[in-house]
């Protein structure tokens, strides 16, 4: 009988958040970052949307660093196989949180969080591929455990 109600309230807990956050399409593992336009890690996907849909990024990061640090998404865009845009958000800067822990000590910093960050609305009915980076400041102390895209609607 626990059983049962552990899995119900599981269930329940879980349905409830994606009511809140949005159903999950797509997810871009990035987990690096492009140092240079010789040295990029890009990760893509592809998917068929809908006018009028409307799509959410969120970032899911794990980080470590010394001092300062600029950390970028930068998503290039294609509808139907063409140029359509380029987004880029800065994963630090969230409409919504969950399960974030900062910790620094002196100068050295770890941050994890999950965030919601842009929101896009489609014009047209397509066939989108986001073809997505993740860009940072120059520093040989840079750490990511963990840097991903992950499209929801």
């Amino acid at each position: 009988m626990k059983k049962i109600l552990f899995l119900l309230i599981s269930y329940l807990f879980i349905t409830s958040c994606e009511s809140f956050t949005g159903e999950e399409i797509a997810r871009l593992p990035i987990n690096r970052v492009s140092t240079s336009e010789e040295n990029i890690f890009e990760k893509e996907t592809t998917l068929n949307l809908k006018k009028d849909e409307e799509i959410s990024f969120w970032s899911e990061m794990d980080v470590e660093y010394s001092g300062e640090e600029f950390f970028q998404f930068r998503l290039r865009i294609y509808k139907n196989d063409k140029p359509f845009a380029i987004l880029e958000f800065d994963p630090t800067e969230k409409n919504i949180t969950i399960g974030e822990i900062k910790t620094t000590i002196g100068d050295n910093t770890k941050w994890s969080f999950t965030g919601k960050n842009e929101v896009l609305k489609i014009s047209e009915d397509g066939k989108y591929t986001f073809k997505g980076i993740l860009k940072s400041t120059k520093n040989p102390n840079i750490v990511v455990n963990k840097a991903i895209v992950i499209i929801k609607k």
